[in-house]
């Protein structure tokens, strides 16, 4: 049974123009221009293209169940890794998704487990006869890290935005423990994969191999920027998250502190009450004012007297 490669998107691009791929078991270089080829990683017979048609160390990296951004650099072209934000339905943005890509001087290809919107872009401008087409592989990739960080500059703006309200709710006196050990979680999560990136596409900006052109590099490196951006906003935002958890810490300390403080204040008061209660409480023979009618009255009377002059003795030395 002959082999067959179920790729997502498949186009050739020359001279400008992208015309789609139609060979079952395509190579991943196209005999004129470059050839752009986006597959699923679980889809048939994807592992089994892979590992025919890239080297070993490339098809490795590229159906690795683990990953985290990267660049390397090899003869024959190079490996990235890349991560962006789910903008999938019904899941968080947070829950980075992956693409491994192997660049060549005649083809990119690209894998990936869930969808991405930035890859989407690419192959709606190639599938569009007006739009125009990326003229190189780097430039195809280019535009894909384009959409990627673009994406990932809006979920951080939108978390400082959180952060903002977060502030002032706090500043109010309202209560943000829920949400912020939510926003905490997410910043954590997506700062774990936005560093390592902005290191990859630095590392990529600065190769010297014939498949990056100076244009490329160029564009990578502004992208790098933006990404080094996104992680300085990610830090910052991480910081004051932590300011307002100290601060939430601190307010709960106190109240604690304040609640403890009174219920010792209110035990020194009744503890000598306590104490005469419990000693004219006794059923013995020889208690003063057994038989007294005002007894009970001038008990109490004390009671008060002892509890007023503790209040005074309190107040007068700012314990209350």
């Amino acid at each position: 049974m002959a082999q067959a490669l179920m790729p997502l998107a498949a186009f050739d691009v020359v001279d400008g123009a992208a015309r789609p791929v139609d060979d079952p078991w395509p190579a991943p270089q196209s005999p004129q221009g470059y050839r752009w080829l986006h597959l699923d990683l679980n889809a048939p017979g994807t592992r089994d293209w892979v590992a025919a048609h890239l080297p070993a160390i490339a098809a490795k990296a590229l159906m690795a169940e683990e990953t985290r951004p990267r660049a390397d650099h090899m003869a024959e072209g190079s490996i990235i890794v890349l991560r962006g934000v789910n903008m999938n339905p019904g899941a968080q943005v947070d829950d980075m998704v992956s693409l491994r890509c192997w660049l060549s001087p005649d083809g990119l290809v690209t894998v990936r487990l869930r969808r991405l919107m930035a890859v989407q872009e690419l192959q709606d401008a190639l599938a569009d006869p007006a739009a125009p087409v990326p003229a190189t592989p780097a430039a195809a990739l280019t535009m894909i890290i384009a959409g990627l960080i673009t994406r990932i500059e809006t979920v951080s703006l939108a978390l400082e935005d959180q952060v903002d309200t977060l502030e002032d709710v706090s500043l109010d006196g309202g209560s943000t423990a829920a949400n912020l050990a939510q926003l905490q979680r997410r910043i954590i999560k997506l700062r774990r994969y936005v560093g390592p990136q902005r290191e990859a596409l630095a590392r990529l900006a600065q190769a010297d191999t014939p498949w990056l052109d100076a244009s490329a590099r160029a564009a990578l490196r502004e992208w790098a920027n933006a990404a080094a951006r996104s992680v300085e906003e990610l830090e910052a935002n991480r910081d004051r998250l932590a300011v307002l958890q100290n601060q939430l810490d601190a307010q709960q300390s106190a109240i604690v502190s304040r609640h403890g403080y009174i219920l010792s204040v209110v035990a020194a008061v009744f503890l000598p009450l306590g104490f005469l209660s419990g000693l004219f409480g006794v059923n013995i023979a020889g208690m003063p004012g057994l038989t007294a009618p005002w007894a009970f009255a001038a008990l109490c009377a004390a009671c008060v007297a002892i509890a007023a002059a503790l209040f005074v003795f309190f107040r007068y030395h700012k314990w209350l």
